[in-house]
């Protein structure tokens, strides 16, 4: 006998179901159905709601805050190039930061919408999120203990952005390091140094910023001169200089007011030092003062005005003192003087007698 003939043999055979049993099974099923299918209509109905509420919702504030965007962008455009626009900072700086505001605070809304649109759904299916609530709650007490310094480093960032304490480009001193701003992150603000070397700084560890790129800068250069000169010439040839230097180019964008002479900032024996100051271009004062100085020392050796540090005036010959070249007289050199009869040798005597 083969196996599949043995393994028929040995199955049980089928019990039959009867036309009753299957009419009652189905109108189990059918009354089951009938039942639970206003709860799954009604189940279903509230989820599409929620899903549909809460991405209507989510692209109205995206588009109100694209909205708010794009009128701080024309706002910035209103006041470049006027008066008011020159002391603030450029347009592409401003759309860059608003563009930036903008992202970090549509992440934030749909983050708020969707994660509350997920628990509503979860309530409908029946879920009890009171335990999923409160391990939530630990588990983000235990990550904001571990990661304290994460969340001060990214609050510091995003207050950095809304604030404009500074942007890419600008030369910033920020304590810990400082260069020219390459890159602003959320977290880590990046710069460059003056040998180019590239420093990573956490944001939450940048204590006070100093912005050189801001607003505008203060050129101030010393000039020191011997105290016998006019004042007043030294401020005419101080003026004429820094006039025409105003009128050429590129000075006369990157000064921002005429250059004024302050007055003395000190007075002493062998020297008087005039202050002068001019208003220029920020992260241009450098080199307005290497220009002024340049300048303004063409134009005081053009007028006979010598500064501290020039060739010294010649003294006067006074008359050869006879016995400059004469030693000073000597104990030694009188044979009567005790010095020199201390220094004579004894005389000699015959010890045969």
């Amino acid at each position: 006998m083969s196996w599949s003939a043995l393994a028929a043999a040995t199955e049980p055979e089928p019990i039959p179901v009867t036309l009753d049993e299957a009419a009652e099974k189905a109108t189990n099923a059918a009354s089951w159905v009938e039942e639970n299918w206003s709860t799954w209509l009604n189940t279903g109905l509230r989820i599409l709601l929620i899903l549909v509420v809460a991405l209507l919702l989510r692209m109205a504030v995206r588009r109100a805050l694209t909205k708010l965007i794009e009128r701080m962008n024309r706002s910035a455009q209103a006041v470049e190039g006027t008066a008011l626009g020159g002391l603030l900072v450029n347009t592409e700086r401003r759309r860059q930061r608003s563009e930036a505001i903008g992202s970090v605070l549509r992440s934030v809304a749909s983050f708020l919408i969707l994660g509350t649109a997920g628990l509503m759904i979860l309530g409908a299916f029946k879920i009890d999120l009171a335990p999923l609530l409160a391990s939530a709650g630990v588990a983000g007490v235990a990550i904001g203990f571990g990661a304290r310094n994460l969340v001060t480093d990214f609050l510091s960032g995003v207050f950095m952005i809304l604030e404009d304490q500074y942007g890419v480009g600008d030369s910033v001193d920020a304590g810990v390091a400082s260069g020219e701003v390459v890159e602003v992150g959320l977290r880590v603000t990046k710069l460059r140094g003056v040998d180019g070397e590239i420093w990573y700084v956490r944001n939450g560890e940048i204590k006070r910023i100093g912005n050189l790129s801001q607003g505008w800068a203060t050129a101030g250069v010393d000039v020191t001169v011997r105290p016998t000169e006019d004042l007043e010439r030294v401020r005419s040839v101080i003026t004429e200089a820094a006039e025409s230097m105003a009128k050429e180019e590129p000075w006369n964008e990157r000064l921002w007011g005429p250059v004024e002479v302050l007055g003395l900032s000190e007075v002493l024996l062998d020297s008087m030092t005039v202050r002068v100051s001019a208003k220029t271009m920020p992260g241009k004062a450098l080199g307005v003062e290497r220009e002024l100085r340049w300048r303004i020392k063409q134009g005081l050796d053009a007028a006979g005005i010598r500064i501290v540090g020039g060739v010294p005036a010649q003294a006067e010959e006074s008359a050869a003192d006879p016995t400059a070249g004469m030693a000073a007289p000597s104990a030694f050199a009188s044979a009567t003087s005790p010095q020199s009869a201390a220094a004579t040798p004894l005389p000699k005597t015959d010890l045969t007698k």
